[in-house]
């Protein structure tokens, strides 16, 4: 049995907490600071016992050398970065398997976002860590990588069952949802998600993590192969990563 908490921290990143109490693992999904995890973790008496990064962005490991000072965590996190975080005890790539605790943990490499940059899921469990691959309705920029990069990392995440719970590392969103509807006005998925989108936000609840099932009819980005999108928005017959390209470039710009 695997508890999940979701920590805010910095602006808008996401903590994604993991506790199984039956094996005495914790676990901490790219800290961007250590402060809110530590003191989350010192209110329920629990040990940080692993930290796992998925890329190497400072707003999602910035919190990595205060955690393992104050607890001594395992850290572990993506082989193609092993260059560019610190301190990795264990690294990993597309297709390895690992355990911890109750979970057995399946990596995928997801470059597009960065070059070297991994997701986790843990099968039993149905709980996918995307970290700025994929947002509830969104994906990451392509900072370091093609579209065709993305859009094939993507493609690894949307074949994992639909009851996955996608856990990403940043609230986007509302405006995510905002984009999404500007180019899918009629997707009724959107309407269902803005529903559940506005009351999470008014309550000041976090809108992840989100059910990947609904991302899958209701996530553009997730969606450069459906032919009515690609009508949508003018490249009607166009292959999927041109769909894809056109899609985030319009997101880059999008100010709505």
């Amino acid at each position: 049995m695997v508890e999940i908490h979701v920590i805010p921290v910095l602006t808008d990143n996401y903590v994604h907490l993991w506790h199984d109490a039956a094996a005495g693992v914790t676990v901490a999904v790219d800290p961007g600071e250590a402060g809110p995890v530590q003191a989350f973790l010192e209110q329920r008496g629990w040990r940080l016992t692993h930290i796992l990064n998925t890329h190497h962005h400072g707003d999602h490991i910035g919190g990595n050398a205060g955690l393992m000072a104050w607890s001594h965590a395992t850290l572990i996190g993506p082989r193609a970065e092993s260059d560019r975080i610190p301190d990795m005890a264990e690294t990993y790539g597309d297709g390895d398997r690992f355990t911890l605790g109750s979970q057995t943990v399946t990596v995928f490499d997801t470059p597009g976002h960065t070059r070297g940059h991994i997701a986790f899921y843990l099968e039993p469990a149905r709980l996918l860590f995307s970290g700025d691959t994929l947002f509830s309705l969104g994906c990451g920029r392509l900072f370091e990588g093609t579209p065709a990069q993305m859009w094939h990392s993507l493609l690894k995440l949307r074949a994992l069952p639909d009851d996955t719970m996608v856990h990403c590392g940043h609230e986007y969103t509302s405006s995510n949802l905002r984009f999404a509807l500007s180019i899918d006005p009629d997707n009724p998925s959107l309407a269902l998600m803005a529903d559940q989108v506005a009351q999470s936000r008014a309550a000041n609840q976090p809108t992840v993590p989100s059910r990947l099932g609904l991302e899958k009819v209701a996530n553009p980005f997730l969606r450069a192969d459906d032919p009515a999108l690609a009508n949508a928005i003018g490249l009607a017959g166009a292959d999927p990563v041109a769909v894809f390209a056109e899609i985030r470039q319009r997101k880059d710009h999008f100010r709505g």
